[in-house]
């Protein structure tokens, strides 16, 4: 594989079905969570009074508070210094804990029978186990709704994830648009001709700034293959974020996430808001 070659697997497009835990994969405190929410009717939300109230406006019930997580080893991928690359194995670690997370918080809102999961929260703890120790956290709340289940599920009908607000989604829906699926894309890069001590004059690095604008184009360029392979008109919410972890300076991860959306009737026009004014007695 040459150094600037994308990897394989996940990183260039959608998960492939081996990947997905099956539901026995939940720990078994989960199960019992999930089945006595669904027995008794009970939910738990992490949304806001407002969101709440807005995720029912737009016809959805939420059913509970679902989540997944993943402790991942990062292997080692040895660095030829002074060239700037990609280092493939560390993108295909990160992603690959990023999605178990997600795949198993999808499992948790289909335990439920939810259509889709709102407001989902990806977050990444480094513990004290290890520099090269990892987990990644999938948390939102699985709704459903009080109408057609099978026009909100996504592919394999599966829930749908997002990561709008429940504002935006209420805006979302609104507007004559659905999500598909909370995509991403992302891209580990060894910055291989870092800044030396202060230049004197002013001058473009034109090594570094090669190496992250490389960087942050496969990360966006990946996510956008997974929205594209759910048949998606656009992305909307993305957030591009940094970060070197415990790799040191010159080694950076650049990820890319959004809401995979697709429009769902011709007319995209909300009503505008109106100002009130109230008059006194």
């Amino acid at each position: 594989m040459a150094p600037n070659d994308p990897p394989s697997g996940p990183p260039n497009g959608p998960p492939h079905a081996h990947q997905r835990p099956h539901l026995d994969d939940l720990p078994q405190h989960a199960r019992e969570r999930l089945a006595e929410m669904r027995e008794h009717h009970f939910f738990t939300s992490d949304l806001s009074v407002n969101e709440f109230l807005l995720v029912k406006e737009a016809g959805f019930s939420p059913l509970g508070l679902v989540m997944g997580s993943s402790i991942y080893h990062i292997g080692f991928q040895p660095i030829r210094q002074g060239v700037s690359e990609e280092l493939t194995m560390l993108t295909q670690a990160m992603y690959s804990a990023r999605e178990l997370a997600m795949v198993r918080m999808e499992e948790e809102a289909d335990a439920l029978g939810a259509d889709g999961i709102v407001a989902v929260r990806l977050t990444l703890n480094v513990h004290a186990w290890g520099a090269n120790v990892i987990e990644f956290v999938a948390i939102g709340t699985a709704v459903k709704s009080d109408e057609s289940a099978t026009a909100f599920r996504g592919a394999e009908n599966r829930p749908f994830t997002s990561d709008l607000s429940g504002q935006d989604f209420w805006t979302l829906l609104n507007a004559g648009y659905r999500p598909l699926g909370f995509v991403m894309g992302n891209c580990v890069y060894y910055v291989g001709q870092a800044p030396q001590g202060q230049p004197t004059e002013n001058k473009e690095l034109v090594g570094p700034t090669q190496a992250l604008y490389d960087a942050r184009e496969l990360a966006m360029e990946r996510m956008q293959v997974e929205a594209e392979a759910l048949g998606a008109a656009g992305i909307v919410g993305v957030v591009i974020d940094e970060n070197n972890h415990t790799w040191g300076p010159a080694v950076l991860e650049f990820s890319a996430v959004g809401t995979a959306v697709v429009p769902i009737r011709d007319d995209h026009r909300i009503q505008r808001p109106a100002l009130v004014l109230t008059v006194g007695d």
